[in-house]
C-alpha cells in the first residue's frame, strides 16, 4: 500500500532481490498511476487500486489488456489489504489515510509491516487493542522502531529507557530566529535521508519525532517518561534500549531504509544484502545532544498528547497534516505549522475513550480548526 511512494518504491527493491520469498499480489497508490501501471505490469500484480478515483481511467488504459484487475477509492484500499491473496500488508501509505487499510487488514488477520505511523499515533489503543484480540503481528518499518525491536530480541529483562534518536532534519543548522523566512525549499533538503514531502517537513519541525515516541510508547508498551530523544546527526545509531542493569544496546548501520524494509517482511530472518558494508573508519565520530526545545516545540506537544490520550494525538496529526500542505504550497509560514497545532488542540473536542467513528470526527475537525487558524 504506497507503493510508489519512497518506502513503497523501496519494498519492491527488496521483492526483486528475493524472488523466490515474495509475490506481489496487489500494488496500491494515491495518485501517481503512471508508476503504478509500470510496477503492476513488472511485478506481474493480481489488481492494483488507485485511491483518487479521478486516475481510474488513465490507470485502466496504462494497464490495457493484460489480467490484472483495476479498482479505485477508499473502500477499494481496505479490500485490499483484507484481500485472502494476501498474507502481509506493507502499508507505506501516507497519513491519516493508512488508519482504515490496517484496522481492515487486523480484521482479516494478515501480518502487517508498518510505514504509516500515524496509524498509531491517531488511534494506537485501538489499533493494538485489535491486534492483540486477533493474534496480529506489527512489525514496524520505521528505521527508530525497527532498531528498538532489533534490540529488545532475545532480551527478558525490564527496559529502563527508550532512547529514540533523531537527525535533526534539515534545520537543525539554523539558529531559532532564521526559522521565519525558513522556504518549503530549504526544509525539504534533509542531510540524510531521501524521504516523501510531508515526512520531510515532519523532520524539520520534528513533529515527525514525537509522532515516533507515540509510536513507541503503542509497539512497546513503554509510557512517556520512559522514551527520551537525543539529537544525532550523522544517523548512524538508529535507536538504542537502556535496561535496568544500566547496559545499553544500540542497532548501527547506514541511513538506509532498506534494512529496515528487509527486516519487517522478513523477521524474524534476516537478508541477506552483499552491497552493504558499514565502515567505521569512514564514520569515525558520532555525537549526541539533547533537543532544543524551544526551537521545537512541537516535541512536547507530542508528549502532551501521549499523555493525554484520548483523541488529542489524532487532533494534532490532523492539524498538522493540513498545515504541511499548506506550508508545501507555500500558503502559510514554516512557523504556522506548530501554530496550527496549538490552535486545533486548545479548540477541538476532546474524546477520552474514542471509537473509530469518534476519530473520523476528530480528524475532520482538527482539519477545519488548522483551515480556519491559516485562514484557507
Amino acid at each position: 500500500m504506497g507503493s510508489t511512494g519512497s518506502i513503497g518504491v523501496q519494498t519492491l527493491d527488496i521483492v526483486r532481490e528475493n524472488p523466490d520469498k515474495f509475490e506481489i499480489t496487489t500494488l496500491t497508490a494515491n495518485s501517481n498511476w503512471q508508476l503504478l501501471a509500470k510496477q503492476a505490469i513488472e511485478f506481474e500484480a493480481d489488481c492494483v487500486v488507485i485511491g483518487d478515483q479521478r486516475h481510474y481511467d488513465d490507470l485502466t488504459a496504462a494497464i490495457g489488456d493484460r489480467p490484472i484487475k483495476v479498482f479505485a477509492g477508499e473502500d477499494s484500499l481496505c479490500s485490499a489489504a483484507a484481500s485472502s491473496e494476501v498474507d502481509t500488508v506493507v502499508n507505506a501509505l501516507v497519513g491519516y489515510a493508512g488508519l482504515h487499510p490496517t484496522m481492515a487488514a487486523i480484521e482479516a488477520g494478515k501480518k502487517i509491516a508498518l510505514a504509516n505511523k500515524e496509524t498509531l499515533v491517531v488511534a494506537g489503543e485501538t489499533v493494538m487493542r485489535a491486534a492483540d484480540e486477533r493474534g496480529v503481528t506489527i512489525l514496524p518499518i520505521d528505521s527508530e522502531h525497527s532498531a528498538i525491536l532489533q534490540c529488545l530480541r532475545g532480551e527478558c529483562s525490564p527496559v529502563r529507557r527508550l532512547i529514540v534518536t533523531c537527525s535533526g532534519g534539515a534545520l537543525r543548522d539554523l539558529p531559532r530566529e532564521a526559522l521565519d523566512t525558513v522556504t518549503p525549499e530549504q526544509a525539504l533538503r534533509h542531510p540524510q535521508w531521501s524521504m516523501g514531502a510531508k515526512i520531510t517537513i515532519d523532520s524539520a519541525t520534528l513533529v515527525n519525532k514525537g509522532f515516533e515516541v507515540i509510536e513507541a510508547h503503542w509497539l512497546f508498551g513503554i509510557g512517556a517518561d520512559s522514551i527520551s530523544v537525543l539529537v544525532h546527526p550523522q544517523s548512524v545509531v538508529h535507536s538504542m534500549v537502556e535496561f535496568e542493569d544500566g547496559g545499553i544496546k544500540a542497532q548501527l548501520g547506514s541511513p538506509d531504509m532498506h534494512l529496515p524494509i528487509s527486516y519487517a517482511l522478513m523477521y524474524p530472518h534476516r537478508a541477506t544484502r552483499t552491497a552493504e558494508r558499514f565502515s567505521f573508519a569512514d564514520n569515525p565520530t558520532l555525537t549526541f545532544a539533547e533537543v532544543d526545545r524551544e526551537k521545537y516545540p512541537a516535541l512536547d506537544i507530542a508528549y502532551d498528547c501521549l499523555r493525554r490520550g484520548g483523541t488529542a494525538a489524532c487532533t494534532m496529526n490532523g492539524a498538522n497534516e493540513e498545515a504541511v500542505a499548506a506550508f508545501l504550497s507555500h500558503r502559510c509560514r514554516y512557523h504556522d505549522i506548530v501554530g496550527s497545532i496549538r490552535h486545533a488542540l486548545e479548540h477541538a473536542t476532546f474524546t477520552r475513550r474514542p471509537s473509530l467513528e469518534d476519530y473520523e470526527a476528530a480528524d475532520r475537525e482538527a482539519r477545519e480548526l488548522a483551515r480556519r487558524y491559516l485562514k484557507l
